[in-house]
């Protein structure tokens, strides 16, 4: 408001004034939509320009590349799996696998990706601290992994992280590659593991499935090449291509402030090459490459797609799954972060919808058709319960999606699965930690608590009966025959009528029908009795009628006038 008031050079005193006028209560510190603002700047004598998301934003669209540009680039890989099952020793084995490439030793990793280089084949790989990495950067919308490897201990089989592992990279679609680790132990057993995958849906492929599977052992480095070949496999499957002669588009993977060189951040390089002096727009900030670090902590002058550096110039944090785009200029640059930020200001001041909410507006324009779930229960055996009842409910239009179901306190994690999903989560004799609420309430992610399990199958089926289309009926109301037709030039032909049977209503939806055949369905324009504007006329009474854009009427067409009648469904 305030700003606004500036803009025009008006006090704001006299903006809160006219708006008050026009009904809306605002104080000099609240946010405006955009038809208000233009309202009450209209009202107050000034021109107005209405500028698009599109017309900002026009200078970063993407756009297809030729085929002709396209050159092959190397795979990004996430490790993921449950703790202490050898995730670290595995990238570990690999960094010192690298040796060919002329690197002495193991290589120091200054960064949370780092890319390995055996026989000009290249990978690169994606450190994730955890799966909440992974889901922020896919609740942010951006698609960094190409390929998810499944890293899970002979020994242990499958855990509590494995079966969230799986869960996530479902969610995002991307293939997984599962790494047998510790076979080198005495109470290995890889078929266990193959048997235990099948119950969450991950057919091998000694199971005649689709999914690679390896034997390895991290500490002993075998197999290790073939690990590798099947990463180069999967990715000659996916059919890998950027191209590096444009202007350099990423995402951050993560960001931190060190003493002495500001905000850095760790970019992904997915398409064109970046450079150093090259001008940057990252979330809502912006800045200028002052200098580019490979993994191995060396200055280079420039990064091509699938190589990840770390980027100095950001004047603050950017987010990880922030995208990364390089602009012509500084005065593009500043203009499109600037637009961002306050995009971001008005989202921060309006009250988010719930999941739940959004997910009925999805319903009523029909474009979502179920309904994602996260379960999180005080045992298993109620974990399954809940899901195996729940699942049960689906119908062929809504399907209950349960994306994921564990055991224990709802953590951060949970919320960050749920947000990229777009679900909400179900809590039965457990609660959220604070933290994880927190961010639950900062995305609009829903939590519900219960303790009585048919209190929680009752809800889901409400929610349910709500996705469900309701059933639409007539219910014909009038019956209205025309007697005279009256032509009034620039007004058009306006129907004399006598009410048969029934009412006709400002209202109603019509039909016009010439000898029992439907000629036109539409609205009533005007309605009137004698000169006056009525709002309904009752059987065995005159009125004129006109109809809303069609004129094509004679003497003797019945009007017949109805409403539709929506009736919820029940499961």
């Amino acid at each position: 408001m305030q700003d606004l008031a500036n803009r025009m050079a008006e006090k704001t005193a006299d903006v809160v004034k006219a708006l008050m006028k026009m009904g809306v209560m605002a104080n000099a510190t609240q946010s405006l939509e955009s038809d208000t603002a233009q309202l009450v700047a209209e009202e107050l004598g000034h021109k107005v320009t209405v500028v698009k998301d599109d017309d900002v934003l026009n200078d970063i669209k993407d756009f297809e590349d030729p085929d002709g540009s396209l050159i092959q680039r190397a795979p990004v890989v996430t490790i993921m799996g449950h703790v202490d099952h050898g995730k670290t020793s595995l990238l570990d084995a690999f960094r010192k696998s690298n040796v060919v490439s002329g690197e002495a030793g193991g290589i120091t990793q200054h960064i949370g990706a780092y890319q390995i280089n055996n026989n000009n084949k290249k990978i690169t790989f994606i450190d994730t601290p955890g799966h909440a990495a992974f889901s922020n950067m896919r609740a942010r919308g951006s698609k960094t992994t190409d390929i998810v490897i499944l890293v899970v201990a002979a020994d242990d089989g499958i855990k509590p992280q494995t079966i969230e592992s799986i869960a996530h990279a479902k969610t995002a679609e991307v293939p997984i590659i599962v790494a047998i680790n510790k076979i080198d132990l005495p109470g290995a057993d890889p078929d266990k593991v193959r048997n235990e995958l099948l119950s969450h849906e991950v057919i091998v492929e000694k199971l005649s499935g689709e999914v690679l599977d390896i034997e390895v052992s991290a500490t002993e480095g075998t197999n290790l090449d073939k690990l590798e070949e099947a990463i180069h496999l999967q990715a000659d499957l996916l059919n890998l291509k950027a191209n590096p002669h444009r202007k350099a588009r990423g995402s951050v993977i993560e960001s931190k402030l060190e003493k002495g060189r500001g905000s850095v951040a760790t970019v992904l390089v997915q398409k064109g090459t970046l450079k150093v002096s090259d001008i940057f727009v990252s979330g809502s900030e912006w800045g200028k490459v002052k200098a580019l670090i490979d993994d191995k902590g060396k200055n280079i002058k420039q990064a091509e797609p699938s190589v990840p550096v770390e980027v100095l110039g950001f004047d603050s944090n950017p987010l990880a799954g922030d995208d990364f785009i390089v602009v012509e200029n500084e005065s593009i640059a500043r203009k499109i972060a600037e637009f961002r930020s306050s995009k971001l200001q008005i989202q921060k001041n309006t009250v988010a919808k719930s999941n739940v909410e959004e997910m009925f507006a999805q319903i009523n324009k029909g474009e979502a058709t179920s309904l994602p779930v996260v379960i999180k229960t005080d045992v298993q055996g109620s974990a399954e319960a809940i899901e195996n009842s729940i699942t049960k409910l689906s119908t062929d239009e809504v399907k209950v999606n349960v994306i994921y179901k564990g055991v224990g306190a709802i953590t951060e994690s949970d919320v960050t699965l749920a947000s990229s999903g777009k679900g909400f989560i179900v809590g039965f004799n457990v609660r959220a930690l604070p933290h994880a609420r927190d961010i639950a309430k900062r995305d609009g992610v829903d939590i519900k608590y219960y303790s009585i399990i048919y209190e929680l199958i009752d809800d889901v089926k409400n929610l349910l009966t709500g996705l469900l289309k309701p059933d639409i009926s007539e219910n014909i109301t009038g019956n209205v025959e025309i007697r005279e037709v009256f032509n009034i030039s620039k007004v058009g032909n306006i129907a004399g009528c006598m009410v048969k049977d029934g009412l006709i209503s400002r209202k109603s939806q019509i039909r016009i029908l010439r000898d029992n055949i439907v000629i036109h369905k539409g609205q009533i324009s005007s309605l009137k009795r004698f000169k006056e504007e009525v709002s309904e006329v009752k059987s065995g009474f005159e009125c004129g009628v006109m109809l809303d854009n069609y004129s094509d009427i004679k003497v003797g067409d019945i009007i017949e006038t109805f409403e539709e009648v929506s009736t919820s469904r029940k499961l």
